[in-house]
C-alpha cells in the first residue's frame, strides 16, 4: 500500500539514526542495494506486499536475501518494519531515504535519455553544462538510451524536463498537420 508520509517518517528516522551512529553513507549504500532487489524483482515486492504470505515467512525471506550484505543498523531497521507489518512499505521507505540522503548531501540526480550511448567525455561534459547552470557541485548522473528518439536527448533533473529529440519535433509538426495550421498559414 503505498503511503508516501508514513515512508517519510520512517526514512527520516532511519536519516537521523544513521547521522548520529556516523553510518550515513553505508545504510545509503545498502539501501541503494535494497532499491536494485526490489526493482530487479516484481516477485520480492509481490512477496512484502502480500497479505496472504504471513509475517514469519516473509522475515525469513527479507533475512536471507539481506544477510551479510547489511550492517546491523539496516537490518535493525528491517526488523522493526516486520515488527510494526510496514515491510510492504519497505520499496516506498527505500525510495524516500535516498531522496532524503540526496537533500542532505545536496546531491542533484540527473537523468539523461539518449538514442544512443553516451561516451565518458559527453557524461562528463553534460554534468560540466549543468554543474554551470544549476550551480551545483554534486551531480549524479543516470543514463539511459531510447532509440526512439532518434537523436538529442531528455534531461529530467528535480522536477524538470528538457525534451531536444528528434522524436519530440516530429511529434510538434505531426500535431502541426493534424491541427491544420499549415493551411490557415499559407492564405
Amino acid at each position: 500500500m503505498n503511503n508516501p508520509r508514513l515512508a517519510i517518517r520512517y526514512a527520516k528516522s532511519l536519516i537521523d539514526l544513521a547521522t548520529e551512529r556516523n553510518q550515513l553513507d553505508e545504510v545509503n549504500n545498502e539501501m541503494k542495494f535494497l532499491q536494485a532487489v526490489c526493482k530487479g524483482n516484481p516477485d520480492f515486492t509481490a512477496v512484502l506486499r502480500s497479505p496472504i504470505i504471513p509475517e514469519d515467512k516473509k522475515n525469513k525471506i527479507i533475512e536471507s536475501i539481506t544477510k551479510g550484505r547489511v550492517g546491523e543498523l539496516t537490518g535493525a531497521f528491517i526488523k522493526l518494519l516486520g515488527v510494526k507489518n510496514r515491510e510492504s512499505n519497505l520499496p516506498e521507505i527505500i525510495t524516500s531515504f535516498i531522496a532524503q540522503y540526496n537533500q542532505v548531501k545536496g546531491i542533484h540526480k540527473v537523468k539523461i535519455t539518449t538514442a544512443e550511448a553516451m561516451s565518458e567525455e559527453m557524461k562528463e561534459a553534460f554534468i560540466e553544462k549543468i554543474q554551470s547552470a544549476e550551480d551545483t557541485k554534486n551531480i549524479e548522473l543516470e543514463t539511459a538510451v531510447n532509440e526512439k528518439l532518434i537523436g538529442g536527448f531528455v534531461l529530467e533533473m528535480e522536477g524538470k524536463l528538457v525534451d531536444t529529440s528528434i522524436q519530440r519535433d516530429l511529434r510538434d509538426i505531426k500535431k502541426q498537420f493534424m491541427n491544420n495550421d499549415y493551411l490557415h498559414r499559407l492564405r
